[in-house]
């Protein structure tokens, strides 16, 4: 044990600590409530981040393939999908999953309701998965390759705002440019989802694929767009350039974030909020230590001057206040772990604490945590705190040992 190590331990033992034992205290439970909320705040925002990412890409896939001419895939010319582009798109490692999709405008009407709506064809190639763990009620429709089924899912707000529910049937319309008359098609409801996302809830039909086809006079191999599920979803930007410069010149690719930006843009928001956020708690914790080692350094005055008085210099005196405060921040960050790290099980198992789904696309708030983001805000915590703990030791330099020794 070293000289400067055995001093900052016997500081903490008995004598006259009238001043400096509320002091630590304050000090300490202010690292411990500091490091708990920045990782409960990188946890709600990493959870919340891949909660609403993981919802609108579950729906809307990560790629999709277009006509320069169409907006996403909405309606317009169809995207003929051979064997030659299908299979370069197979033939990409980057890509896990190959599914043709087509979206139609149309109105659906009850007896006393009318509601515009998109109806999403989708065929047996669709990556359903998503929409599966969303279906409140009933069961997703049976599409098949042999024959067209009149079975759609409808979600939780069309299915309340036409008061329509499984089994009951519903008719919707549909408008071509140049026709005069509107077609009709006759659906069942099989299910009903929630995805919590106005976006979507609010506007989309699930059914067959060979609906639209047949509406719209195309042919087996001609759909809206082609969804691209990714193995790697941080990837998604740089494969969607990959893609536009290796596709058929009248094919564009067109990444998930540039088809709902503004749900990702408010998103990235969520990162500054977080590094002011832990800007601001480094820095209440960083000046609570800088003024806790001050009171120390203060109290101890006689102690400094008759450790120079036998011959200690200022550098080896400065070690003793810094491994004495080194104690005070480790402390406070074991409580402020095990704060941080027992809210973040609570809510990932209980979640009790809930939100409006309306407003953050999520009813309860989500939390997702790494080691390695809790070793990297201990870590930075800790080095920070140290380093500006530096700074008040440079008293102890003015410390003159014949004055020291007469200070009470």
């Amino acid at each position: 044990m070293n000289f400067e190590y055995f001093i900052a331990r016997r500081q903490s033992g008995t004598g006259k600590q009238n001043l400096s034992k509320p002091v630590i205290r304050i000090s300490t439970i202010s690292i411990a409530l500091g490091l708990a909320l920045m990782i409960i705040s990188v946890a709600v925002v990493i959870g919340f981040k891949h909660s609403v990412s993981e919802k609108v890409m579950g729906f809307a896939a990560h790629v999709q393939l277009v006509l320069f001419d169409n907006n996403f895939g909405a309606q317009g010319n169809p995207l003929v999908v051979d064997d030659e582009l299908l299979n370069q798109l197979k033939a990409n490692e980057k890509i896990g999953h190959v599914q043709r999709v087509a979206q139609k405008a149309g109105v659906i009407k009850t007896k006393d309701q009318i509601l515009g709506v998109i109806l999403k064809g989708v065929g047996t190639d669709f990556d359903n998965t998503f929409l599966f763990d969303n279906i409140q009620e009933g069961t997703y429709p049976k599409i098949s390759d042999k024959e067209t089924t009149d079975e759609i899912l409808i979600s939780e707000k069309i299915s309340k705002k036409l008061n329509i529910s499984v089994g009951d049937f519903a008719r919707m319309w549909f408008i071509d440019e140049g026709q005069s008359r509107a077609r009709g098609r006759k659906f069942t409801v099989s299910g009903i989802y929630n995805t919590g996302m106005e976006e979507i809830d609010n506007v989309y039909i699930i059914g067959d694929l060979k609906h639209i086809q047949k509406l719209n006079n195309w042919n087996d191999n001609e759909v809206g767009s082609v969804e691209l599920i990714l193995n790697d979803i941080t990837d998604i930007n740089n494969t969607t350039f990959e893609l536009y410069t290796t596709i058929p010149y009248n094919i564009r690719a067109i990444s998930v974030y540039e088809e709902y930006p503004q749900i990702f843009n408010w998103l990235n928001l969520l990162d500054m909020n977080v590094v002011v956020i832990l800007t601001l708690l480094i820095l209440v914790s960083t000046i609570t230590m800088i003024s806790t080692l001050l009171i120390l350094i203060i109290e101890r005055t006689s102690m400094v001057g008759l450790l120079k008085a036998l011959g200690s210099n200022n550098s080896s005196i400065r070690k003793i206040f810094l491994y004495k405060a080194s104690g005070i921040i480790f402390k406070g960050m074991l409580w402020g772990n095990i704060i941080g790290v027992l809210f973040y099980f609570v809510q990932l198992y209980t979640k009790f604490i809930s939100l409006s789904a309306e407003s953050y696309y999520v009813d309860y708030v989500p939390v997702e945590l790494h080691l390695s983001d809790v070793l990297l805000l201990n870590m930075g915590t800790f080095i920070v705190s140290f380093l500006v703990l530096v700074i008040p030791t440079y008293y102890i330099t003015r410390v003159v040992p014949a004055k020291a020794l007469r200070y009470e």
